[in-house]
């Protein structure tokens, strides 16, 4: 595999502040590299500087001659007043003939999964504009695409079809992301960005199960390693309170070999001293067996069932997960639970002065002009937790903030540090349910964890949204699926849900689904027979043309090939005639599915 990109010891500070140093890495042709990392490790930053858009302080970006980079940040914006169709057609080459851009046009739409290039962008919900996104940079026909948190706006159906695209895709990719299944079934290759490694980064190949294998043993060795630098300076320190003779160069050059290696076990301590939030929800103690009881709930928006007939209980150990498209009414629901919306049909009983305790998605409880210190402390200078007093100093730290941000204005922090904030505050309030619409959005895989450890042993009952396939499949004692058109299915966990998504999909009527053709097509007619039958053997020949190209683009960089001008000429000629066979079916595939009824 030819090398896309290469980057050797990179640094980058803010102010007096180093974000990262010393990191190296190298992509190649068909890499799915996961990047990793705790919150502030410089991340984006980092991608930022792969995609050209920084410099860093230290080191070298070095990218192939010709090679395409596509970037997709966290944020994505795009021109008011577009349709979906004309962000993409945007995205083009230019001077790209006509039957060739509907060809690519008709296959970024249909990559994105979308059934409509007339629809305003304006309409789209999160999901679906890092879907437009995501299949915008892929117009560019990149080498590598980068993507900054691409799951974080994704339902679950989302970011199966990323994992599908990336893993089908023949060009390389690296995504920052903590979700650990995705990692788990689409990286080839893992690199942790953190300063508690010695070289900056600790890379492994493999997945995410691989990473963390390799990951114990590299700490393990480090651990021993630091066990054996404090003998051996305990050991200079006591020879060092004999008091020495420092008349003999043998003496000198001890004491200064002494203090070299108490510099030395000091920077390893340091760099061991990783942190991680303190989460610890707080229970009423109530041992209610009923704590909120749902009975034929039904819920419309816009003349649409969200759910109906809905009925369900909760009670102390039950931890309910929602899962289903975005728009299913996952938010409607536990906004009902809350009490901060009422059914339109049916009851919602809960126990006698319920407490309930609600993580907003949106964190409309922060006010982002309020400083740090007074969000996570309204008065004084103290919280009441689990009814001791705890200094806001101490309070923050335990939430991995720094002294010098708690002036700082909510406005300024970062998502992940927002989110900690979030729950900070939750946690000084006593909850019989806790409701969380996507409380891991942001967070880190160290926070992550803590907060599974603290929602398995919160003791009260909690309702769970997340995308998060991991949290949601160990947390959750029972998955309730909303399909948005009415429906909602309970599942033992998401593998059951998997299985019967599954099995639904292979009972339809195999379909294909291609994009449609953009706007200036002819009007749809009926299909004649034979363009029927063509219709119908289209996806086939595309997959038996796609393959034919991959076989003559491998050829162009075979050995015999590289070596002779003559034979490179004709395969480059190959290729090209394979391109534009693909091309046309395309084209036709889109100029069919436009006369379909």
């Amino acid at each position: 595999m030819a090398l896309v990109l290469n980057c050797q010891s990179l640094a980058k500070r803010f102010g007096v502040r180093t974000v990262f140093e010393n990191v190296s890495l190298s992509v190649f042709d068909g890499d799915r590299v996961g990047l990793i990392g705790p919150n502030g490790a410089g991340k984006s930053t980092l991608l930022g500087i792969l995609a050209q858009q920084d410099t860093p302080d230290e080191g070298t970006v070095s990218l192939r001659k010709q090679a395409r980079v596509a970037y997709v940040r966290q944020e994505e914006s795009f021109p008011a007043g577009l349709t979906v169709a004309q962000v993409l057609e945007r995205a083009l080459p230019p001077n790209q003939e006509e039957a060739g851009r509907l060809a690519r046009l008709a296959e970024g739409l249909g990559r994105g999964g979308f059934t409509r290039g007339d629809q305003p962008v304006a309409e789209l919900s999160g999901g679906w504009r890092k879907r437009l996104a995501i299949a915008e940079a892929l117009m560019a026909e990149p080498d590598l695409l980068l993507l900054d948190e691409p799951t974080n706006h994704l339902d679950v159906a989302g970011i199966l079809w990323l994992e599908a695209l990336l893993t089908g895709a023949r060009f390389a990719s690296l995504t920052v992301s903590h979700d650990r299944y995705f990692l788990e079934n689409v990286a080839t290759h893992l690199i942790e960005v953190n300063r508690a490694y010695p070289d900056g980064a600790f890379q492994t190949k493999g997945n995410y199960s691989e990473f963390l294998e390799r990951r114990e043993e590299f700490l393990q060795a480090q651990a021993r390693q630091r066990e054996a630098l404090a003998t051996l300076v305990r050991r200079e320190i006591e020879w060092l309170r004999r008091g020495p003779k420092a008349r003999t160069t043998k003496s000198r050059a001890r004491i200064e070999s002494a203090g070299r290696l108490m510099e030395e076990l000091a920077d390893a301590q340091a760099r061991s001293a990783s942190g991680s939030a303190a989460i610890d929800f707080l229970a009423t103690g109530r041992k209610t067996r009923r704590l909120l009881a749902l009975r034929g709930v039904s819920k419309q928006l816009g003349g649409r069932f969200l759910f109906r007939d809905l009925s369900f209980v909760l009670g102390p150990g039950t931890r309910l997960g929602l899962l289903g498209p975005n728009g299913c009414g996952k938010t409607t629901l536990l906004r009902l639970l809350s009490g901060e919306a009422a059914p339109d049909a049916g009851e919602i009983e809960r126990a006698d002065k319920l407490k309930v305790v609600y993580f907003d998605q949106d964190r409309r409880a922060l006010d982002p002009t309020q400083s740090l210190r007074r969000a996570l402390c309204p008065e004084g200078d103290t919280v009441l937790y689990r009814e001791r007093p705890l200094h806001v100093n101490g309070w923050a730290k335990r939430f991995l903030f720094r002294p010098e941000q708690l002036e700082q204005p909510v406005a300024s922090l970062s998502g992940g540090e927002q989110a900690r904030l979030l729950i900070a505050r939750l946690m000084l309030q006593p909850a019989d349910l806790l409701l969380l619409d996507e409380p891991t959005n942001d967070l880190d895989i160290p926070t992550l964890e803590v907060l599974e450890e603290s929602l398995l042993d919160f003791p009260g009952a909690l309702v769970l949204v997340t995308h998060d396939r991991y949290l949601l499949d160990r947390v959750s004692t029972v998955l309730l699926a909303l399909d948005g058109q009415g429906g909602g299915e309970f599942y033992a966990d998401f593998s059951q849900w998997q299985q019967a998504q599954a099995a639904r999909r292979v009972s339809k009527p195999k379909e294909s689904a291609p994009a449609r053709a953009p706007a200036g097509t002819p009007p749809k007619r009926k299909l004649s027979y034979l363009e029927a039958r063509e219709y119908e053997q289209m996806e086939a020949r595309i997959l038996d043309a796609e393959a034919e190209l991959a076989v003559r683009e491998a050829r162009l960089e075979a050995p015999d090939v590289v070596s002779d001008p003559r034979e490179l000429e004709r395969a480059y000629r190959a290729f090209e005639e394979a391109k534009a066979a693909v091309d046309l079916l395309y084209a036709r595939w889109a100029e069919l599915e436009s006369k379909r009824a």
